[in-house]
């Protein structure tokens, strides 16, 4: 099992392409299932959840090349419309194809998904909306088992309870072949979704209002293949640029769009941070001491959970303290302990960390626990004296394109080396 040894004290410096955005990518690979024929699907980013992605299409009959940045699936209909724990267990994204299964075959088998241990993430919003499209749900064995009787889901009107992005995205590709107007309110704002939104319309689709809280969508008797090029990942931008930021470098992060990580702009600006938009993409140039600031993660266009971690650790080196809440998932603050050895000072309440700046870091073995408290260890040995050894990068190796190159690219110490668990 690989680990990953960084040597801190060098600040990040030079110009980084951003790749493409890996929660874009995999409901994209999954919209496959709706339309038989050839896709082409670009920009897409070289990672473990990727070939996962690639090999439930191909369980279910799909021919799927992946070469990144370039993904081609040759669709045609599925023998068997399952997807089983083996594959499933490994990625919680897998349900994704929960949706385009029951919408084009009227019936399908999905093991309840697996992923990151940050938190209890139920799917009742996804088979809520199902049922109320007319889908029958049986949940045993640890599979969901959904058909729809009549052979054809209908529009229908859903209130989502809460705004879930993967829920958004499985009833968007479940309406696009139901009969009728299916109208989704209280639905994910993330531009994730609104860049499924884009594919499905390129289909053939009739999806509006994708970037608002109410999507409407009329249903198509069919869709065709498409040719499509992914946006870029506002999180691995994100991460990239707190990076830059604690080493006191200068980075300009090219292929980003500005609106997309707009909440964590404001809050890095606050900071002390420069942020300043350039010709193609971002420039970040970090300028220590930062100030403190507080944090509430929320769904877009608020903060993103997916930087509550990174930015913990920019709060480290803030003179004072501040308070960062957690309001999406329940377990995300696994990276607090791994901190705390390396010299942070950061005390949990509930489900709000306080921390107290700045901290000398110091170089340890520290273990990774999810794909974002990955990425935080490896931003915190940037800054730490000494060495830090980060173990089970195999985490990372999900959300982040080759991490080490990157940032030895922008002048780290870093590599990558096979270690044990």
């Amino acid at each position: 099992m690989d680990n990953i040894k960084v040597r801190g004290g060098t600040p990040l410096r030079g110009t980084l392409r951003v790749s493409g955005a890996k929660n874009a990518a995999l409901p994209i690979l999954c919209s496959a299932l709706l339309a038989d024929g050839e896709h082409v699907f670009r920009n897409v980013p070289d990672l473990r959840d990727i070939v996962t992605t690639a090999k439930l299409l191909e369980h279910m009959g799909l021919e799927v090349d992946v070469n990144p940045p370039v993904v081609t699936v040759r669709a045609k209909p599925v023998l068997e419309p399952d997807a089983p724990y083996e594959l499933v267990k490994q990625m919680r994204a897998s349900v994704l194809v929960l949706g385009p299964l029951v919408a084009r075959y009227g019936r399908a088998r999905v093991s309840l998904p697996g992923g990151c241990a940050i938190g209890a993430r139920p799917i009742d919003q996804h088979l809520k909306g199902l049922e109320a499209m007319g889908a029958e749900i049986d949940l045993s064995h640890g599979y969901v088992n959904v058909t729809v009787p009549s052979g054809r889901l209908k529009g229908a009107e859903i209130h989502l309870d809460i705004p879930t992005v993967t829920g958004t995205e499985n009833l968007m590709c479940a309406a696009v072949l139901a009969k009728g107007r299916t109208r989704l309110a209280n639905a994910a704002r993330e531009p994730e979704v609104e860049e499924l939104a884009c594919v499905l319309n390129k289909m053939g689709a009739s999806v509006e209002g994708a970037g608002t809280d109410v999507i409407t969508i009329e249903g198509k008797d069919e869709l065709h293949p498409v040719d499509h090029a992914i946006i870029a990942d506002r999180i691995e931008a994100g991460t990239y640029m707190v990076g830059a930021a604690v080493t006191g470098g200068n980075v300009l992060l090219e292929g980003i769009t500005f609106d997309h990580i707009e909440a964590l702009c404001a809050k890095m600006r606050s900071a002390g941070i420069v942020v300043e938009r350039e010709a193609g993409g971002i420039r970040v140039v970090g300028r220590p001491p930062f100030k403190p600031v507080d944090v509430t993660t929320e769904p877009h266009p608020g903060f993103p959970t997916d930087m509550q971690a990174q930015f913990m650790l920019l709060m480290c080196m803030a003179n004072g303290s501040s308070v960062i809440t957690e309001t999406i998932f329940e377990n995300r603050f696994m990276h607090v302990p791994e901190l705390v050895r390396m010299g942070a000072r950061i005390d949990i309440r509930g489900r709000s960390a306080f921390v107290h700046g700045p901290s000398k870091l110091q170089g340890a073995r520290v273990m990774a626990t999810d794909l974002r408290a990955s990425a935080s260890l490896v931003l915190a040995g940037l800054v730490a004296d000494g060495e830090t050894e980060v173990l089970r990068v195999y985490h990372i190796d999900r959300g982040y394109e080759r991490i080490e190159e990157k940032l030895r690219a922008l002048g780290a110490d870093i590599e990558r080396v096979k270690g044990s668990a």
